[in-house]
């Protein structure tokens, strides 16, 4: 039996089992901040890594970029970002409080609900700071709020280097910053988070087929993570909604417990961005080949070429946040069942190549050298698999320890026991997150059986 989800069954869990905290907690906090524990910190790895794998690994037509979190202040004001990149704001003179006016319901504060507030004004989002030992107004820069800007100044260095041709992709995961005006849903909506981008580079007249290819490509990787169908949604954004550089853009919507809500953009960008950065006189084309027809289904293959020719592609981008992702992946998992005698369990069902701890081993008796002694050698084998987190768990009671790592996602635990000694092949006991089930295996076969356990999930 598995009852609904809502925020705080997943902030709790996070607090309490070190996957999330309130950043500078003990000095109060910062609002729209947070850090990632210990197990977090191991669910938030493998969800990058699986992405970069699907992204670069995987493909033979996407490089990979860690560009610089500070930003030179001309690459934002020539993307428009110092223009444009704003939310309109308004205060409630009743309470004091501060929200975003696109965000009112009935044009009421979301605090006290009174309807006596300020006309909206614009905020600009980006955190800047300067370099250098003094602060004279003119040496200034911007912490990014994007990793795409990166990408794009970047675009002729991967090209001078790799000899790309189109269609081709540069992939970045990083942080970015935004001076939200009201940082809400815990980690949904924060001021400082981590994004998946990948701009992906084509001809232009080919840009629409690409754009609805990486719709469909990025909504069925969400759905091999774990997500189920009947959570996700594709939303196309009104041309009025539209960011200033975007020609099309498609949402892909997840119903968190707050509703549904973006978990990753795919937009259009057409040739804006490196067009925009090719007027600041540096010449961001490429050498590029025009079709003598224009079938548009050579999209994957173009076939027919003959003319010759530099210039700028037009870039698809999809773009995933990593944190909501995470939240995504948390509210999907989270289960509360009701097991015999009125016993309940709370179980995170997350696939195993995103489980903070890929298998846990238990000594059945922590005070017996023999059993303690086998389970750390077994630890310390399967370890160099390199499948992920093996943690060694002496806490002393096995059913307390199935327990913890229900609720954390360990989808295996590996216990040593008495019985271990009593067979020649030396067995242990195997026991299933998701079923509960539990088998004998020779200690000998358990290296296989994990490989392809992980290699099939």
């Amino acid at each position: 039996m598995t009852n609904p989800v809502v925020m705080e069954d997943i902030i709790s869990l996070c607090r309490r089992r070190g996957f999330i905290f309130q950043s500078s907690e003990i000095y109060g906090g910062l609002q729209g901040i947070y850090d990632y524990g210990p197990l977090g910190i191991e669910l938030k790895r493998n969800l990058k890594m699986a992405w970069w794998r699907a992204m670069v690994y995987e493909r033979d037509d996407i490089e990979g970029l860690d560009s610089s979190i500070i930003t030179h202040h001309l690459t934002l004001r020539h993307s428009g970002h110092e223009d444009t990149f704003t939310d309109p704001m308004v205060d409630c003179r009743s309470c004091k409080h501060r929200m975003r006016a696109d965000h009112l319901i009935d044009h009421q504060c979301d605090k006290c609900g009174s309807r006596d507030l300020t006309e909206p004004r614009k905020f600009n989002l980006m955190l800047r700071t300067h370099l250098g030992p003094i602060d004279d107004g003119t040496n200034y820069a911007y912490l990014r709020p994007e990793t795409a800007q990166g990408i794009f100044t970047n675009f002729k260095n991967v090209l001078d280097t790799t000899s790309r041709k189109l269609p081709f992709g540069i992939a970045q995961i990083g942080k970015a910053f935004r001076n939200e005006v009201t940082p809400k849903n815990f980690i949904f909506r924060s001021r400082e988070f981590e994004q998946m981008e990948l701009e992906f580079f084509v001809e232009p007249g080919s840009d629409e087929q690409w754009h609805d290819f990486w719709v469909k490509h990025r909504l069925n990787w969400w759905v091999k993570q774990g997500l189920s169908k009947e959570n996700l949604k594709l939303q196309v954004q009104a041309k009025e909604e539209l960011a200033h550089y975007s020609k099309a853009t498609t949402d892909i919507l997840y119903h968190f417990p707050f509703g549904f809500e973006e978990l990753e953009g795919i937009a259009n960008r057409t040739d804006f961005d490196l067009g925009s950065h090719t007027k600041s006189q540096n010449e961001l084309s490429i050498f590029s080949k025009v079709k003598s027809n224009h079938d548009s289904t050579a999209i994957l293959g173009v076939q027919n070429l003959d003319t010759k020719h530099y210039r700028v592609p037009f870039v698809i981008e999809p773009s995933a946040g990593v944190d909501r992702g995470l939240l995504a992946l948390l509210t999907e998992a989270y289960r509360k069942e009701t097991l015999d005698k009125g016993q309940t369990r709370i179980v995170l069902k997350l696939k195993p190549h995103l489980a903070p701890i890929k298998v846990a081993i238990v000594p059945l008796a922590r005070n017996n050298e023999k059993i303690v002694a086998k389970a750390q050698e077994i630890k310390q084998g399967l370890q160099r698999l390199g499948l992920g987190r093996i943690k060694y768990e002496d806490i002393g009671n096995v059913g307390k320890a199935y327990r913890r790592h229900d609720e954390i996602g360990t989808p295996l635990c590996i216990t040593v026991d008495f019985d271990t000694f009593e067979n020649p092949k030396e067995t242990v006991t195997l026991r299933y997150r998701d079923s509960m089930e539990q088998e004998r295996i020779p200690i000998a076969d358990l290296e296989n059986f994990l490989k392809n356990y992980f290699s099939n999930d």
